[in-house]
């Protein structure tokens, strides 16, 4: 009285393969995604490493501007490349900034003890694998009043 049944699902041969297409696809967009991903990590550790040397040159103007501030008698020796006043801070620029020794950096004074003094900052940097160097230039007003 109980008749048994064999369901089977019945696949017509149109739709063969078809889950393995849609798996294929599914995983081709999820692996897009995930390079998208690793692509914006690259960039934002280029842009964290672009950003820590910029700050590094700022402070290394700052620096020297400060020393020139404290010794405006001697300003004149604090002009780089030829100034003998600033042969340490030369030294710790090209340790601090990579690339620095293939571009140096500049340091141009004008004015006089009357009128004050310009001074105009300039260091360059190149990060490993780029091909042009940054440039951060300051330009600072010291009045010997």
């Amino acid at each position: 009285m109980h008749a048994e049944r064999n369901n089977k699902l019945v696949i017509s041969s149109s739709q063969q393969g078809s889950v393995l297409l849609e798996g294929l696809i599914a995983i081709l967009i999820f692996s897009m995604g995930i390079l998208a991903i690793v692509g914006l990590q690259a960039a934002a550790i280029k842009t964290v490493a672009d950003s820590q040397y910029r700050l590094e040159a700022s402070f290394l103007a700052n620096q020297l501007i400060a020393q020139m501030w404290t010794d405006v008698g001697n300003i004149s020796n604090y002009v780089v490349p030829d100034g003998t006043a600033s042969a340490s801070w030369q030294d710790q620029v090209t340790a601090t900034l990579p690339g620095a020794t293939d571009n140096l950096p500049t340091v141009e004074i004008d004015g006089d003890a009357v009128g004050g003094y310009a001074i105009t900052v300039e260091l360059y940097w190149q990060a490993p694998g780029e091909n042009s160097p940054h440039k951060y230039t300051t330009i600072a007003y010291i009045n010997s009043n």
